[in-house]
């Protein structure tokens, strides 16, 4: 029913926020030097009076990376304390699958596991997460009403949606920058 809906959701949010973890520090770095461009441009620009660097529009577009980045700070605490309280294994699993990118094969391997109860490990371990997101305040809506605002996020989501296997959904570093900045 619609339980399984959310939950397979859910599952899916939980997925996306591993999977973009380790890019995460990166973004609010790159993020940092946008404010820093933006603001050293309009002084220049300032100068010669350009209306899209009025004082309002720059300070409105320094509010909205900060607050952008903020988010994407809160996301990684929010992130490192759900794997914190889940199980070891399951977090191992979480971490080795989502965010060191391993493929299933070789985890099942590395834990002596076999295939089929690899697969029931990672959905426990996603079930785990998801249980622990739930305890920080983050429900299934909650964590994809915070996560649809960021395109590139949404890119993972998407295409986690549509791959036939998570081991085939890859993030393409080169364009992480092009969507950051749009």
């Amino acid at each position: 029913g619609s339980e399984m809906c959310i939950r397979d959701r859910f599952n899916l949010c939980a997925k996306t926020v591993l999977m973009v973890d380790r890019y995460l520090e990166r973004i609010t770095d790159a993020i940092d030097r946008l404010i820093e461009r933006r603001a050293l441009n309009s002084f220049y620009v300032g100068l010669s009076g350009g209306s899209e660097n009025s004082i309002t529009s720059v300070a409105d577009y320094i509010i909205n990376l900060s607050e952008r980045k903020v988010k994407l700070i809160n996301l990684k605490l929010l992130i490192d304390m759900a794997l914190e309280a889940c199980p070891i294994l399951s977090a191992q699993i979480l971490i080795e699958r989502y965010m060191d990118n391993e493929k299933s094969f070789d985890i099942a391997k590395r834990h002596n596991l076999s295939e089929r109860t690899y697969f029931r490990r990672l959905n426990e371990a996603l079930e785990h997460f998801s249980v622990e997101m739930s305890k920080l305040g983050f429900s299934e809506k909650r964590l994809f009403d915070y996560i649809s605002s960021e395109k590139w996020i949404m890119e993972v989501y998407n295409r986690l949606i549509s791959a036939k296997s998570d081991d085939s959904v890859q993030i393409d570093e080169n364009r992480l920058g092009k969507l950051v900045a749009g």
